[in-house]
């Protein structure tokens, strides 16, 4: 089956040779020229990437973006946005959007994108991959991204689960962070490698006993993450 993309566009030049290289491509392009008619789309289900410009009549990209998430969908969302500045961009993806490209773009490049996404979604949601992942003082559902703990559940970000997932395949092997920061939010999506610094430190406070001295999420210094389920085999940070 082709793969359905939503296209929220309201330039409609650019709208037209999206729709046309996304068809030539083989997928399956529905356009809408705003954040409204994008939204009734959506809410028709199907869809399974959607083209999210920032700038549009009405309500914006963040808009539409923020109230998908509220709804538990984690269809993948890419924004394409005339803006540049690194704020923007950062914004865009802590609302929920999975990638960002700056107006204008090499259709190459978007492409380029496009398939990255669908990679990184079917690797994460590929049958191998265990429901539940027991660490520390949690217990994580891979799959409801719900962590249960003595504080109770917590719903974990998409990229947390993501990164947890990444490091399980890897368990007891150093993973560096240029490599989580491609396989889990690809193209170098924000500038540092100091955001998935971040991730990690949110994840420890959910999993470990003490976060400020990991058991389980151990540091290599100079190179990345290690996983360890069992501190007693894996050894201390």
């Amino acid at each position: 089956m082709k793969r359905r993309i939503l296209v929220v566009e309201d330039d409609a030049h650019l709208a037209d040779g999206l729709q046309i290289n996304l068809d030539l491509e083989g997928y399956e392009p529905v356009m809408a020229e705003s954040a409204e008619s994008g939204l009734k789309f959506w809410q028709r289900g199907g869809v399974d990437l959607i083209l999210l410009d920032v700038m549009l009549p009405g309500m914006d990209g963040f808009e539409l973006c923020r109230l998908i998430r509220r709804e538990g969908d984690r269809v993948p969302i890419l924004f394409l946005t005339a803006r540049s500045a690194g704020k923007d961009r950062i914004r865009g993806l802590d609302e929920g959007g999975d990638d960002y490209i700056t107006k204008p773009f090499e259709l190459n490049e978007l492409l380029a994108r496009i398939k990255s996404i669908f990679r990184r979604q079917d690797w994460f949601r590929g049958q191998e991959a265990p429901e539940e992942l027991a660490i520390g003082r949690a217990k994580v559902n891979l799959r409801t991204f719900e962590a249960a703990s003595d504080d109770g559940i917590i719903v974990l970000k998409e990229k947390e689960v993501m990164i947890l997932r990444l490091l399980k395949e890897h368990e007891g092997e150093p993973v560096d962070r240029q490599t989580i920061l491609d396989r889990v939010w690809g193209f170098g999506a924000y500038p540092t490698t100091r955001t998935v610094d971040n991730f990690i430190l949110s994840l420890r406070k959910i999993i470990e006993m003490d976060p400020k001295k990991p058991s389980h999420i151990l540091t290599v210094h100079g190179v990345g993450y290690r996983l360890v389920t069992n501190p007693e085999d894996g050894g201390q940070e």
